[in-house]
């Protein structure tokens, strides 16, 4: 899944990176956690590796920084995530409401959205910012659901901030090996289909069974 995207992006990402520094990073995140699909297994790891080769940072005149690469991230995640959220919250119930029907969701099935959100939320908008494709779109259900803006702010950047931390640091350790990053959580995308996969089929089965 990630592979299909890496020849396109990763030049991107190192003009970005090159010339704009800290800010590239910011951007690409933020378009990552907009649900836009630009893999942060791909944008934090490079990232890393600009650090382990002390690349120029435009922005500060001097080499990238670990720390400030982390932070340069998590800003990025949060503002997509509040983008997506936003987006989820602004138009969400009433859209779901009036064209739901088409996509198989009935306001039943919103009801169910907003009271699971009410109960899990917290912990469902933090252990899904660690895991791989998950945590891109967790932030339009949540606006949906209408989860109260600060919480979803502050269990956002407690689960964003380890990924970020974990994927940076992956890509510095590496080094000119950054991709295996890619590699190694790319193999979890066809478990996370599958399990999506199986949720869709029975979400479909039982409005055809009603």
């Amino acid at each position: 899944m990630l592979q299909a995207l890496e020849t396109l992006v990763i030049p991107v990402l190192e003009s970005l990176y090159t010339n704009i520094g800290y800010a590239g990073l910011v951007l690409a995140m933020t378009i990552e956690s907009a649900c836009i699909p630009l893999p942060s297994e791909l944008v934090l790891p490079l990232a890393g590796w600009a650090v382990a080769r002390q690349l120029h940072e435009p922005l500060t005149g001097q080499a990238w920084e670990f720390w400030f690469a982390v932070v340069a991230g998590v800003i990025g995640n949060t503002a997509g995530s509040l983008i997506a959220y936003g987006l989820g919250a602004a138009g969400g119930r009433p859209l779901l409401e009036r064209y739901g029907r088409y996509i198989l969701v009935s306001p039943h099935d919103i009801d169910l959205a907003e009271r699971w959100f009410a109960r899990y939320g917290d912990a469902t908008v933090f252990f899904t910012r660690l895991l791989p494709v998950v945590r891109t779109f967790i932030s339009l259900p949540a606006g949906i659901a209408r989860m109260p803006l600060w919480r979803f702010v502050l269990f956002s950047l407690l689960g964003a901030v380890p990924w970020t931390i974990a994927l940076v640091y992956a890509g510095k350790v590496l080094g000119d090996n950054w991709r295996a990053v890619r590699e190694t959580l790319g193999g979890l995308d066809y478990i996370i289909a599958a399990v999506i996969l199986a949720l869709v089929a029975l979400f479909v089965w039982r409005h055809v069974r009603r």
